[in-house]
């Protein structure tokens, strides 16, 4: 473990474990702050280059986009011979993951719109920053300990602040963007993508392209072909969809933005759903 780690944190137990090392429990020696350490070990890398460059890129893209209220923050990066270990902010879940899973069915939409408002307010952080997330999903969006959404892991992000178009089929099954595996240059709209994903999952309760299979599921994506099944969708209302069309668009150039996504009026009609609700 990194000198300077031990110095500045009393790390404690594990409380995860990736594919490529764990999330442990510590705390400041200064201030007595509880926070996280991820751990990441450069002895798990395969050998192959693009995870190289994902572990030298997470911690310099995870500090560019820190400071916003819905990133996790990141408080030190340390660095030895072994591995890299960002310290962050401690986020006791359950994750969005978790809470999907334990919830067994459709959210409400306004229920959906609180998730949805702050994920894509720190998407659009990100994207004005020039950072690309690449793998939105339930597992990486995060809650504090005040309830507060955290976007996390950044070790698949890359930069397209200069322009360059983005490379590589990075991302996880369900949630990748067309775009992505059928290996053409693409942007940073594929976060978009995933985050629309996310709002179908949340809203239908299943994926919208699905698949026994990892190869099932890809071939689902690449043709796009998206569905509102009545039995599922008949108490969702037409601005719902309407957002997930424009974020599920095959057609880069007519997907939405991350800031138009939260300037649509979906976001409007699911707080006064809501405000309806506390009132009767």
């Amino acid at each position: 473990m990194s000198e300077g780690l031990k110095r500045d944190y009393q790390v404690g137990g594990e409380i995860g474990r990736g594919r490529y090392g764990t999330v442990s429990h510590c705390s400041s020696r200064a201030t007595g702050e509880v926070l996280a350490v991820k751990t990441l070990q450069k002895a798990l890398l395969s050998g192959d280059a693009l995870e190289k460059e994902c572990l030298e890129k997470e911690a310099k893209f995870h500090q560019l986009v820190a400071g916003h209220p819905h990133v996790v923050g990141v408080h030190g990066v340390y660095e030895d011979d072994d591995a890299l270990h960002l310290v962050l902010d401690f986020c006791p879940g359950p994750d969005l993951f978790d809470q999907i899973a334990a919830r067994g069915g459709p959210f409400l939409e306004a229920e959906a719109a609180a998730v949805m408002r702050p994920l894509m307010e720190a998407i659009a952080h990100c994207h004005r920053r020039g950072v690309a997330h690449r793998d939105i999903k339930p597992d990486n969006v995060l809650f504090d300990s005040r309830g507060r959404l955290r976007l996390a892991d950044f070790g698949s992000a890359d930069w397209f602040g200069d322009g360059r178009p983005l490379r590589g089929v990075v991302g996880t099954p369900y949630y990748v963007a067309p775009e992505v595996l059928a290996g053409w240059d693409y942007g940073e709209k594929v976060d978009v993508w995933s985050a629309g994903v996310i709002l179908y999952v949340m809203l239908a309760g299943v994926p919208p392209f699905r698949g026994e299979t990892t190869v099932e599921i890809f071939e689902a994506v690449l043709r796009a072909n998206l569905r509102f099944p009545t039995r599922i969708f008949h108490g969702v209302s037409a601005e719902a969809k309407d957002l997930l069309r424009r974020m599920l668009c095959k057609d880069v150039a007519r997907r939405l933005s991350a800031e138009q996504v939260l300037r649509h009026p979906w976001f409007a009609s699911a707080g006064e759903m809501m405000a309806a609700s506390v009132l009767t």
